[in-house]
């Protein structure tokens, strides 16, 4: 009788004492051998058949799950119902004096972004154009960037400037907060804002509490990045 080890596939001939045995068994009894070729146990049934309780079956053979065309459906925004004037009244404006280049034209919603971040112990900084606002970055070192998605046209994706932070070597743009702005974003929606290579989206609507969608977002990067960007400052990266 022939018979293949579970173990390393050694065909095997098992002689007669062997099959003497098997033929001896009780039901539900089993024979245990000893592979010749890799020596681990193996178990015989009372049907000679080989079976294998100390390790799993293999599925070499088993059909591979076909693709599906079902497409995976993406979080929500978040709920802004919380966010209120009164959020964080009392807390104390930022220390320091970090610098904001705004790349917006001037309109009513740039003017509730400059009353916020100044508000907040920012200095701002306007450009009349993306190749300005590049030429500044060569030279000052910006803690945020504020765009616009229609500063150079109706498509953020074809603005040499955004393509410009997309583009940057990280050793610079991890230290910077980039902030779009726009009527497509969904304000805090952390999903939008990575496939936008962005820190924080906002929408036009919700300007009017732009300072503090920024102590719910900056906080939040902070606590997320803080400790590793200091390590990676640290070390020169």
């Amino acid at each position: 009788m022939i018979a293949a080890c579970p173990h390393c596939q050694k065909k095997l001939k098992l002689g007669p004492k062997v099959e003497s045995s098997l033929r001896m068994l009780s039901p539900g009894k089993s024979l245990r051998i000893n592979c010749p070729q890799c020596g681990s146990a193996i178990l015989l049934d009372a049907g000679s058949m080989l079976t294998e309780p100390q390790a799993p079956a293999k599925m070499a053979n088993s059909p591979m799950p076909r693709p599906t065309n079902q497409q995976i459906t993406p979080p929500p925004p978040p709920d802004l119902s919380g966010l209120s004037n009164n959020a964080y009244e009392g807390k104390g404006v930022i220390e320091d004096t970090p610098k904001v280049l705004v790349l917006m034209p001037d309109s009513p919603n740039c003017r509730l972004i400059t009353e916020a971040m100044e508000a907040l112990g920012y200095q701002l900084s306007f450009v009349q154009s993306a190749e300005d606002a590049m030429e500044k970055m060569q030279f000052v070192n910006y803690a945020s960037v504020i765009l616009h998605s229609h500063y150079e046209g109706s498509a953020l994706e074809n603005g040499v400037f955004h393509q410009f932070m997309r583009a940057m070597n990280m050793s610079k743009r991890r230290y910077i907060f980039y902030i779009l702005i726009g009527p497509e974003f969904h304000t805090l929606y952390d999903l939008e804002a990575l496939a936008y290579s962005a820190n924080l989206v906002v929408n036009d609507q919700d300007l009017s509490q732009f300072a503090i969608i920024l102590r719910t977002a900056i906080p939040k990067h902070e606590g997320m990045f803080g400790a590793i960007m200091q390590e990676m400052s640290a070390l020169g990266r």
